[in-house]
C-alpha cells in the first residue's frame, strides 16, 4: 500500500476537521522534492489552518480530478490555495536535530551536576533554622570571653572592600598606642567586628569612635570586651545617636571595668534616664577620672542623680557638662554634689541657662568645696552683674582655682568692676576670660587697675567689647611697666587706628606679652604702619601677631614687610594677616621680607594671607 497523505481543513475555529483528497501524484512528487512538509500559511482574515497527516491509503491519492465537487472539491480548492500562497522557508529539521538534542543533553548533565556539587560543598549547618536566620541580636546571648560577640547568628551583611578596611582598622587597634577612626561610619556591624580587636589588645590606649552611625544595638559588641580590657584609657563615642538605651549598656559594662579612665559621650543624644544609669555607674566605677557629656539634653532629674553620685564618688577629676539644660534647679543640687566631693577639680557647666539664682548657689557650693577646683568654665548662663557679684566672692575666698570663663555673661561694667576688685585680692588665677560681656572702656579701666596688683595673671581675654580707643589706653598705660601679661585678646573691640596707636607705644617698653590678638578693630593701613614703627625696634617678647579682618591694603603690608628686614632681633614668628585687602604686590613684599630674615638669621616667620 502506498503512502499518502490527507489534507485536514477548517474553515473557523471550532470546527471538526474534514478529509479532502490530496493532489495528484506528479504534484505529490515536486513537493517533497523540494521539502518533506509544506506548511501552509494561516489566512489571517479566516483564521484558517492546514495539516498533514501521512496515511496508508492509496487509493485516496488516484482519485482524480473529475469526481465531481464535495469533498473532493473542497481539496483541491485547499490545494490550489496553498499553493498560491508564499511557502515559509525550508525547514532543516533532521539537521537542527542533530545539533539540539546533544546541546540539551549537555546542559541536563550540567545542571545534574553543578545540583550534586552544592550539595556536597555548601552544607547548612546543623541546627540553623528559618527562624534563627531570621533573628538578629534580640535573641543572642552574649558571652563574656574577650572576642566571642561576633556570633554567627549576626548576619553583618559587610562588602568584600568594607570588610578589607574593617581588617585594616583591626590592626591598628593591636599595632598602636592611640587609633583614630572617627567619622568612618562603620555602624553597628563594623563595630561589632572591630570589638574582638579590643578584646586581644595589648597596646591601643586611645580610641576615638565617633562619629561612625552606632546605635545603642551597636554598644552590646563591647559586652565581654572592656570588662577583661585594661590597657585602654580614653574611649571616644562622640556623636553617635545612643540615646538612653546606648548609656544604659555602657554603663553597666563599665561598671566591671578598671582600666578606661576618660570617656566622651558628646552629642550622644542621652537624657535624663542616661544621666542616671550614668550616675549609677560612677558609684561603683573607680577608674574613671574624665567624664564628657557635653551637647545633650540633660536636665533637672539627671543634674540630680549626678549630683547625688558625686557625693559617692572618690575618682572623678574633669566633668564637662557644657550645652545641657541645667537650669537654676539643676545648679542648685550639683553644688550640693560638689560640695561634698573631694576629687573633682575641673568644672566644665557653659551654656546651661544658670541664672543668677544658679550662679549663687553653686558659687556658695564651690566656697564651701572640701578639694580643689582648679578650672571653672560658667561662660553663656546669663548670670549678669549680679551673678557677677557671686563670682568675685568665689574669686577672693578660692585658694586653688588657675582657670576662670566668664566669657558671654553680660556682665557689663559693674559686674567687671566687681571681678576687678576680686583680682586684687586673688594669687591663684593665671586665665581669665570676659570677652563678649558688654564691656566698655570705664570697666576695662577698673581692670587694668587690678593689674598693678597682680603679678599672677598671665592670659587676659577682652574681646568682642565696645571698649574702643579710650579702653585699650587704660589698658596700655598698664601694661607698660606693670603686670605679667603674656596673651592679651582683644578682637572685635572696635579700637581703630588710634587704638592700634597706644598698643604701638606699649610695645615699645612691654617685655612680657608674647601673643597680641587685635582682629577685626579696623585698624587700616594707619594702623599697621604704627604697629610697624613699633615693631622696627628691639622687641624680644612678642612671638604672634593676629591682624586678621583690619581692612589692611598694600601700604599697611610694606610697611609691615620693612620692619621685619630692618629689626635683626626680631622675635615674631607668626604673622597673620588674613581676610585683609592685600594685593599680589602687598603679599610679594611680606614675603622677600621673610625670606630675607631667614637668609639673615636663619629664623622663621609664617605668614598667613
Amino acid at each position: 500500500m502506498e503512502a499518502s497523505t490527507i489534507f485536514f481543513h477548517a474553515s473557523k475555529p471550532g470546527l471538526c476537521p474534514t478529509a479532502s483528497p490530496a493532489p495528484s501524484s506528479s504534484s505529490r512528487r515536486r513537493l517533497f522534492q523540494r521539502q518533506n512538509l509544506v506548511f501552509a500559511p494561516l489566512r489571517s482574515e479566516s483564521r484558517r489552518f492546514l495539516a498533514l497527516v501521512p496515511r496508508a491509503a492509496s487509493g485516496v491519492l488516484d482519485q482524480g480530478p473529475g469526481r465531481g465537487s464535495g469533498a473532493g472539491g473542497g481539496a483541491r480548492r485547499v490545494y490550489k490555495q496553498s499553493q498560491a500562497q508564499r511557502s515559509l522557508p525550508a525547514v532543516p529539521v533532521k539537521e537542527i536535530a542533530s545539533v539540539v538534542a546533544p546541546a540539551g543533553a549537555f546542559l541536563a548533565i550540567t545542571f545534574v551536576l553543578w545540583k550534586v556539587v552544592e550539595k556536597v560543598l555548601v552544607r547548612k549547618p546543623a541546627g540553623t533554622s528559618l527562624a534563627e536566620n531570621r533573628s538578629s541580636s534580640p535573641g543572642l546571648k552574649w558571652s563574656f570571653a574577650p572576642g566571642t560577640n561576633l556570633s554567627s547568628g549576626i548576619s553583618f551583611k559587610i562588602e568584600r572592600e568594607s570588610r578589607q578596611k574593617l581588617n585594616e582598622f583591626a590592626k591598628e587597634l593591636r599595632s598602636f598606642r592611640s587609633v583614630d577612626m572617627s567619622g568612618r561610619n562603620f555602624g553597628d556591624e563594623g563595630l561589632f567586628f572591630l570589638a574582638e580587636s579590643l578584646g586581644y589588645n595589648q597596646s591601643a590606649e586611645e580610641v576615638d569612635f565617633s562619629g561612625n552611625g552606632i546605635t545603642a544595638a551597636g554598644l552590646k559588641a563591647f559586652d565581654g570586651v572592656l570588662q577583661v580590657n585594661t590597657v585602654l584609657k580614653t574611649l571616644n563615642l562622640s556623636g553617635n545617636a545612643i540615646g538612653d538605651e546606648g548609656v544604659k549598656c555602657l554603663s553597666e559594662i563599665l561598671m566591671g571595668n578598671a582600666g578606661i579612665q576618660k570617656l566622651q559621650l558628646n552629642s550622644t543624644g542621652l537624657g535624663d534616664e542616661g544621666a542616671k544609669a550614668i550616675a549609677e555607674m560612677l558609684k561603683k566605677n573607680s577608674s574613671l577620672r574624665v567624664l564628657e557629656l557635653n551637647n545633650n539634653m540633660i536636665e533637672y532629674t539627671g543634674f540630680a542623680s549626678l549630683a547625688a553620685a558625686l557625693l559617692e564618688n572618690s575618682s572623678i577629676r574633669s566633668l564637662h557638662l557644657n550645652g545641657n539644660y541645667c537650669g537654676p534647679l539643676g545648679a542648685a543640687s550639683l553644688a550640693k554634689g560638689v560640695e561634698g566631693n573631694k576629687s573633682l577639680r575641673e568644672f566644665h557647666l557653659h551654656g546651661n541657662l544658670i541664672g543668677n539664682e544658679g550662679i549663687r548657689a553653686l558659687m556658695s557650693g564651690l566656697s564651701s568645696h572640701k578639694g580643689k577646683i582648679t578650672l571653672l568654665d560658667i561662660g553663656n548662663n546669663d548670670i549678669g552683674s549680679k551673678g557677677a557679684f557671686h563670682v568675685a566672692e568665689y574669686i577672693k575666698k578660692s585658694k586653688s582655682l588657675l582657670w576662670l570663663n566668664l566669657y558671654m555673661n553680660d556682665i557689663g561694667d559693674e559686674g567687671a568692676e566687681r571681678i576687678a576688685d576680686a583680682l586684687k585680692q586673688n594669687r591663684t588665677i593665671t586665665t581669665i576670660d570676659l570677652g563678649g560681656n558688654n564691656i566698655h572702656a570705664k570697666g576695662v579701666s577698673e581692670i587694668a587697675r587690678a593689674l598693678k596688683d597682680n603679678s599672677i595673671l598671665t592670659t587676659l581675654e577682652l574681646g568682642y567689647n565696645p571698649m574702643g580707643p579710650e579702653g585699650v589706653k587704660a589698658l596700655c598705660d598698664v601694661l607698660k611697666f606693670h603686670g605679667k601679661i603674656e596673651t592679651l585678646k582683644l578682637g572685635w573691640c572696635q579700637i581703630g587706628a588710634k587704638g592700634a596707636e597706644y598698643i604701638a607705644d606699649a610695645l615699645k617698653y612691654n617685655t612680657t606679652l608674647s601673643t597680641l590678638d587685635l582682629r577685626a578693630n579696623g585698624l587700616g593701613d594707619d594702623g599697621a604702619v604704627r604697629l610697624a614703627q613699633s615693631l622696627k625696634i628691639v622687641n624680644e617678647a612678642l612671638t604672634s601677631l593676629d591682624l586678621g579682618f583690619n581692612e589692611i591694603r598694600d601700604k599697611g603690608a610694606f610697611a609691615l614687610a620693612q620692619a621685619l628686614k630692618a629689626n635683626e632681633d626680631i622675635a615674631v614668628t607668626q604673622l597673620n594677616l588674613s581676610s585683609n585687602f592685600l594685593t599680589k604686590y602687598g603679599q610679594v613684599a611680606l614675603t622677600e621680607a621673610r625670606d630675607h630674615v631667614y637668609e639673615m638669621s636663619e629664623k622663621e616667620i609664617s605668614i598667613y594671607f
